[in-house]
């Protein structure tokens, strides 16, 4: 079976886009590549349509395809629709119960699934060890990639593990993906990876997107703002009777101001954020997915597994906190190639807020301790009284400061402690880590996030092409 033919069998494709075969080739005969591709243009088929090809003459029909991912929210997603597809995949991830994962595990030893999706966490199992050991990893996929590098804008600690993981499981031929990469960044992956530049490919497709007409306004209040949001809608929305589009808040309480004012001028939407009930947010999701919601206001919660052709806008009502969020966000719309408008709505004051928000995600050394130390010597008021006593000591009783929160899950990252949403049952299990500690370190984290929030400023008053700007930011080879 040929890539060709896998894509037609089990995807209903007729012909790749982009360099996407020439990937599929690339990896299938054990050559490494870094994949830059913006969100929804076909990353995933890069790796596994590699993993249905037969194998090559060093693998068995033991082999499998390794996906690690952050991503549990989407994890069984991304399963049932291969599964769908008559694709043998599964995951393993934190939302089992024992009994599934150790079914999973019984399968995975006995030569089941071609494709398992795990986050680098699993690592640190030593069951998942043991399992994995009795297979042959073919390819190792390494998704959200930009989470490898504390340059990016989601790091994850355990992903700076996988040289050594490389190394467990026998250097595989590995492939690296994201939407999302400055060349600080592609460089800091290659470096993590354990692979140098000269054997590993970089395919950069940068946001090649014609249709996308991308637009910066000055807005210097709210009516402006409204009235903004109102005319892009009429003009994509009301006329027609397809297509959809998305508005971008910052704050939930922004949001629900903005769903007010559109609601007494008859716009039919919906409201989505992190404060919803779970079941809510997931189907207003499928509503959104299937057209009976057209419009849909929503934080930056809104985005996981929104793959939708015919998302004619995208506007940002606030500011984004960086250049990957917003590019990350505008890559949403006009995936069937037809005309659509990215739309940022600037008001200078929205920078305060954004400000904010960097100096919550980015607590000092001095934080950290302090946090630890509770963690440590208070375990019995903590697991009364949960997030709000620490706050309290910390905050001074801040209702707005999320500091606590980010060093919270930080330390969870680190594996110091366990995911406990409620604090009710946390326990330490091992130092402060010393990236946390340091100073320094810590300084210079806070100004690569402000750096990021002044090149969305520049973007903002660039005066020649904004998706030049684009390129030269995040190093699109010309």
């Amino acid at each position: 079976m040929s890539p060709a033919d896998a894509l037609k069998r089990y995807f209903n494709h007729e012909t790749f886009r982009g360099p996407q075969e020439e990937i599929i080739q690339r990896v299938h005969s054990g050559e490494h590549a870094l994949v830059i591709m913006p969100t929804g243009m076909g990353k995933s088929l890069c790796y596994q349509i590699p993993a249905l090809l037969p194998a090559t003459s060093e693998h068995d029909r033991t082999d499998i395809t390794l996906v690690l991912s952050p991503l549990i929210a989407l994890m069984k997603d991304q399963v049932d629709a291969l599964q769908d597809k008559g694709i043998d995949a599964t995951f393993v991830n934190s939302s089992l119960r024992r009994h599934e994962r150790e079914a999973r595990y019984q399968g995975i030893a006995e030569g089941q699934y071609r494709l398992l999706y795990v986050t680098p966490e699993r690592f640190r199992k030593p069951d998942f060890l043991d399992v994995i050991a009795k297979r042959q990893v073919r390819l190792l996929a390494v998704d959200e990639a930009h989470c490898i590098s504390e340059w990016g804008h989601d790091f994850r600690p355990d992903y700076t593990r996988l040289s050594d993981l490389r190394e467990i499981l026998g250097q595989p031929t590995t492939i690296a993906l994201t939407a999302t990469a400055t060349p600080d960044v592609q460089a800091d992956i290659v470096r993590q990876l354990g692979l140098t530049a000269d054997k590993i490919r970089l395919y950069h497709e940068g946001i090649n997107r014609p249709n996308l007409e991308l637009q910066v306004k000055d807005v210097w209040d709210a009516e402006e703002k409204e009235q903004s949001i109102v005319d892009t809608v009429d003009r994509w929305l009301t006329m027609t009777e397809t297509g959809s589009g998305i508005v971008y808040f910052t704050l939930i309480r922004t949001l629900e101001e903005f769903s007010e004012r559109l609601a007494e001028r008859a716009v039919d939407h919906v409201c989505y954020h992190g404060d919803l009930e779970r079941r809510r947010r997931r189907q207003i999701q499928d509503d959104f997915m299937s057209g009976d919601c057209r419009l849909v206001l929503a934080t930056n919660a809104f985005g996981m597994g929104i793959d939708k052709e015919d998302i004619r806008f995208v506007i940002h009502a606030d500011v984004p906190g960086s250049m990957e969020s917003y590019y990350q966000e505008i890559g949403r719309a006009g995936r069937d190639g037809e005309p659509s408008e990215c739309v940022l709505l600037y008001d200078q004051r929205d920078l305060n807020t954004q400000m904010e928000f960097i100096r919550w995600s980015n607590p000092d050394a001095d934080f950290y301790e302090r946090v630890y130390s509770h963690l440590k010597n208070d375990q019995e008021q903590i697991q009364a009284f949960g997030v709000e006593w620490l706050r309290e000591r910390l905050c001074h009783r801040q209702r707005h400061d999320r500091r606590v929160e980010t060093a919270l899950a930080m330390l969870q990252r680190y594996g110091v402690i366990e995911d406990e949403i409620d604090l009710s049952a946390v326990s330490i299990s091992g130092p402060l880590p010393e990236p946390l500690r340091d100073e320094e370190i810590r300084e210079a984290k806070l100004m690569r996030d402000q750096k990021k929030l002044y090149a969305l400023v520049q973007y903002v008053q660039a005066e020649g092409s904004r998706v030049d700007f684009i390129h030269n930011y995040f190093g699109v080879p010309r």
